[in-house]
């Protein structure tokens, strides 16, 4: 069995969504394939849809005698969290991306990735009205919005006041096992963290059995 069909509230919350992956489902269809009640199917439902895994698709009417069912399928954001191919291919992407290019180029692929990231952070950050956003926010406040994207990303993190200014420091890595393939894809996430803070940030990462972020940023001059 795949991790989720065990993993997500038990193996009967795991074939609902095996299920649901062939295809959009009503909860009659869903109990008579589970050989349970609709009840019970709606109960997981219910759950999964709580946590962003499954929603409601639409209403079926055609061939429907009597009050038309809702059908549910996956929720599109969620279909990646079933996949484990994204890390081997990850780690084939970057075997191939040294083989082809030299030390400066591959460098330079990295930061460019993690500019677009934080251009892609700002634009999502970005009042719904359309106006730019203050530019007088506190140098420690956009490291902690930093912080808290990297957090989000899958780090434990914590800032640290120095006397130079801040130190971005994590307690495990969220990109560890592509770091141990291809380490200067740190200088990404150094471009993100300098492009949402404002100031440029210098990796100072633990690269060993237990993988640490860390990046610095120090106040202007």
């Amino acid at each position: 069995m795949r991790w989720w069909e065990t993993s997500i509230g038990g193996t009967a919350r795991g074939r609902v969504i095996a299920l649901l992956r062939r295809g959009e489902q009503s909860v009659e269809e869903l109990a008579r394939a589970l050989e349970v009640t609709d009840n019970a199917v709606r109960a997981h439902l219910q759950v999964l849809e709580r946590q962003g895994l499954v929603r409601q698709a639409r209403v079926r009417h055609a061939g429907v005698v009597g009050k038309p069912p809702t059908v549910y399928e996956i929720a599109p954001e969620a279909e990646p969290l079933f996949s484990n191919a994204y890390p081997p291919v990850l780690h084939a992407l970057l075997a191939s991306l040294e083989h082809r290019l030299t030390g400066p180029a591959l460098e330079s692929l990295f930061r460019d990735v993690g500019r677009r990231l934080a251009e892609d952070h700002a634009k999502q950050a970005a009042p719904s009205d359309g106006r730019s956003r203050k530019s007088a926010s506190s140098l420690e406040s956009r490291v902690g919005v930093a912080a808290a994207l990297l957090g989000a990303l899958g780090g434990e993190v914590e800032v640290e006041r120095t006397a130079e200014g801040f130190v971005v420091r994590g307690f495990a890595c969220p990109l560890a096992s592509a770091v141990r393939v291809q380490p200067k894809i740190c200088r990404a996430v150094e471009e993100l963290i300098g492009g949402v803070v404002g100031a440029p940030a210098r990796e100072c990462c633990e690269r060993g059995d237990t993988m640490r972020c860390c990046f610095e940023v120090k106040r202007p001059a």
